[in-house]
């Protein structure tokens, strides 16, 4: 059926039509109503070397100087950013952080990529969490911050690395002031919307059918069923030609 087609059948049937479109209407608003509100804060850190280099002055007592080992190769930062984030980003901290995998308060910590594997983004920790609370998305941001500093310094500390050389985890953006995200409830209700506008739409159709169906009937152009108990031979069936 064509598109005027379709419009016919809505204003003809508007009596089904337009119930079914205000039920959807008022059910996507119902959807919009019982989803709670997300609020976003944002951090973002920076990992820098200290302003006394990666290593320390040759001693007597050590030939060589003393290099911090997550400093002793090529992409430095990035490599420590990324370990950071994997660290960060495991289901065990998340749940010491209060953010369980099963609750609606969540965090993501990437390095400016989708995927935190990848190292060409630079030496960068960007933290995002949502939560229904403004004050728990808060909060959860400066806890993930808090322990990032002492992740970071505890790998150091277990690779042994002179205290002078420890990379610092430096504060770029502190955790912002939550904002309402909007878009996930306009998506939730905007989908309901639809598949009630199909749903009206559907059910035009079917009182369409209908009455057309009634309607060949009343005019008789639907014949009889001759087994029906009300049929009679003599009527409803045609007489056979005799030879």
């Amino acid at each position: 059926m064509d598109f005027w087609g379709t419009v016919r059948v809505v204003f003809r049937r508007w009596y089904v039509t337009i119930p079914a479109f205000l039920l959807a209407l008022g059910v996507s608003f119902a959807v919009y109503l019982r989803i709670p509100a997300m609020y976003q804060s944002n951090a973002v850190l920076v990992l820098t070397i200290p302003v006394t280099g990666g290593s320390v002055p040759v001693d007597p007592a050590y030939p060589n100087p003393r290099t911090n080992p997550l400093l002793n190769y090529d992409g430095a930062l990035n490599v420590s950013a990324s370990i950071l984030l994997q660290t960060l980003s495991a289901p065990e901290t998340a749940a010491q952080l209060g953010a369980p995998p099963v609750g609606l308060t969540t965090y993501t910590v990437n390095n400016g990529s989708s995927n935190p594997e990848l190292l060409a983004s630079g030496p960068f920790v960007i933290i995002e969490a949502r939560s229904p609370s403004p004050v728990a998305a808060r909060e959860l941001v400066t806890k993930i911050v808090a322990r990032a500093k002492k992740e970071l310094a505890a790998r150091q500390r277990l690779l042994q690395a002179p205290p002078s050389t420890y990379i610092r985890l430096t504060e770029m953006v502190p955790p912002t002031s939550p904002q309402e995200q909007r878009g996930g409830k306009s998506r939730t209700a905007a989908a309901v919307l639809v598949l009630g506008l199909f749903c009206s739409l559907t059910a035009g159709f079917a009182a369409e059918s209908v009455a057309a169906a009634l309607r060949r009937r009343r005019e008789g152009t639907v014949p009889a069923d001759p087994l029906s108990p009300g049929a009679q031979p003599g009527r409803d069936e045609p007489l056979a030609l005799r030879p």
